[in-house]
């Protein structure tokens, strides 16, 4: 096992079985190659050139950024509440930081201007991305540790890794058979989204997939009374107003997992017939209430 440091969170890679650290080193540096390519945090890497060039020209990405840009603004585009583009808007109300206000709705009005993921030219062929408007801004952060997790697994499995656990800051991965019981599958624990981390609402025991679990935790702005989470709905421009404390996806990839788990916290409730999707094993919903509904999958104290 090896704990690091990257995608602005800790990463947490074990491996069972394996005589040695190659695998896990060479998944280190898998991370470090995709925050280079895909980080906002600093002032160079490909999206950070596509956002530079706003509204003036096409940015040339490589494959890997491109495909993963098209699945973040193809799932923004089907507007369930997931938006790669809502940057702006989230700097506007800068819930979080010393600068959290409550805009005008002027403002907001403006900033939903910049946010409009059909304001993005994809061009299959060139490997090209253009923001059409000054001032947009790409943020992959809600999508990529899913992304970097099934490529972990997949370098994993290239390596002939039979049994590990990729924790991406919570983005898990279970890969192979878990080594701890006779049936390969795994205990897989469901956070709690209103306690710390590792707190649990329940088990559940799967085959080797993902567990993605989004929500409203810490973050929030209290005005005139009023509480603000952190949480932005890019339909509305204001916070989002549910009644869940958070919700676990669990998928065959962990990229369907993290961009599932936002379709249903933004749902606020169970999709009827979601959990019949292939690759698709089920969610925990866990209400502010305290109330837990699990869907598709059996759970135990």
């Amino acid at each position: 096992m090896k704990v690091g440091y990257g995608l602005g969170t800790t990463i947490t890679l074990t491996t069972f079985g394996e005589l040695n650290d190659v695998a896990i080193d060479a998944a280190m540096t898998l991370v470090a190659e995709y925050e280079d390519r895909l980080t906002v945090n600093r002032q160079v890497s490909e999206v950070m050139s596509i956002n530079h060039a706003a509204g003036d020209h096409a940015v040339v990405v490589s494959p890997a950024t491109y495909q993963l840009v098209k699945r973040a603004v193809l799932a923004s585009r089907e507007n369930f509440g997931f938006n790669a583009l809502i940057g702006p808007l989230v700097k506007l109300w800068a819930i979080g930081f010393k600068a959290a206000n409550v805009p005008d709705e002027s403002d907001i009005a403006a900033r939903k201007q910049l946010i409009d993921p059909m304001q993005v030219e994809l061009n299959d062929d060139q490997l090209t991305v253009k923001l059409l408007q000054p001032g947009m801004e790409l943020d992959l952060g809600g999508i990529a540790k899913g992304e970097i997790a099934d490529r972990i697994a997949d370098l994993w499995r290239a390596y002939g890794v039979a049994s590990g656990i990729i924790d991406l800051g919570g983005n898990l991965v279970f890969v192979g058979e878990s080594p701890r019981r006779v049936d390969g599958q795994w205990v897989i624990g469901v956070q709690d989204p209103q306690a710390e981390r590792h707190d649990e609402v329940g088990r559940t025991v799967l085959p080797a997939c993902s567990a993605v679990t989004s929500g409203i935790y810490e973050r929030f702005l209290i005005v005139a009374g009023k509480q603000y989470h952190h949480l932005l709905d890019s339909r509305t421009g204001h916070p989002l107003q549910t009644k869940l404390a958070g919700v676990t996806v669990f998928a065959r990839q962990s990229v369907v997992a993290e961009t599932e788990a936002k379709r249903l916290f933004f749902a606020g409730e169970p999709i009827p017939n979601w959990e019949k999707q292939p690759d698709i094993y089920g969610a925990v919903f866990v209400y502010q209430d305290g109330r837990v509904v699990p869907v598709g999958v059996h759970l135990q104290a």
